[in-house]
């Protein structure tokens, strides 16, 4: 039988999870549903299901504390994010990351503030890399 290949990218469920844990630092089921929206309504054991599979998948990693395990993330949100863009980066703009910023700064819905703030961000890369 075939080994199921380890998925590299967290699908949008485990993206909402994984945020929440992010941002908690750490947590138990209980901890991350208490974070989802109340419209949400997932059982208990689903998300448990769910934390259980990242773990597999090595997005998380579990530590049992009494009866109750108590997730981490295995990585950090600032590499998950460089790692997604770079993704998206070389299937949707073949690898030109100048295409992806014009795509972003084309946008219609993009605030002067939001502009203003890519620019400057901008400015102090090239500032950063003259020095």
């Amino acid at each position: 039988m075939r080994q199921k290949k380890k998925s590299e990218f967290l699908t949008e469920v485990e993206l909402e999870f994984m945020t929440e844990l992010w941002a908690l630092g750490q947590g138990t089921v209980r901890d991350v549903l208490a974070r989802l929206q109340p419209e949400r309504n997932l059982a208990y054991t689903s998300a448990a299901t769910i934390l259980r599979i990242m773990e597999q998948k090595d997005f998380v990693t579990s530590e049992k504390q009494g009866k109750t395990f108590v997730y981490k993330p295995a990585l950090a949100k600032d590499a998950y994010q460089s790692k997604t863009l770079r993704d998206l980066s070389n299937k949707l703009f073949d690898g030109t990351p100048a295409s992806l910023v014009a795509r972003l700064v084309d946008d219609q819905g993009m605030s002067e503030e939001a502009l203003e703030e890519i620019r400057a961000l901008l400015d102090r890369r090239l500032t950063d890399n003259d020095s």
